[in-house]
């Protein structure tokens, strides 16, 4: 599985999102947005966040932070998730984040 350099920076350069009022508002839309992309990727293959988490090494409440806009992610948990939802980690990332 192959990810951009342009989209590893971005994943790996975001910070944690708790309530972090120093966090760039245009990175706080990113988080948004990929927690859409994810929730919808998840719904989509008929998953709870349960079941996702039983079939990759990401933890179900860190699945629930990161649908709940509530917690970054990196690059490891980027390519877990994709592979417990059997897609590939561009999918996760294919959204616009302008």
């Amino acid at each position: 599985m192959l990810v951009e350099l342009p989209t590893l920076f971005f994943v790996l350069s975001l910070t944690l999102h708790t309530g972090n009022n120093r966090m760039k508002d245009k990175d706080k839309k990113r988080l948004k947005k990929f927690a859409a992309q994810l929730t919808k990727l998840r719904k989509k293959k008929g998953l709870s966040m349960r079941e996702l988490s039983s079939r990759c090494d990401v933890d179900y409440g860190k699945i629930s932070k990161l649908e709940g806009n509530k917690a970054n992610l990196n690059l490891t948990t980027l390519i877990e998730l994709a592979e417990g939802l059997e897609v590939h980690p561009k999918d996760l990332l294919d959204i616009d984040f302008d």
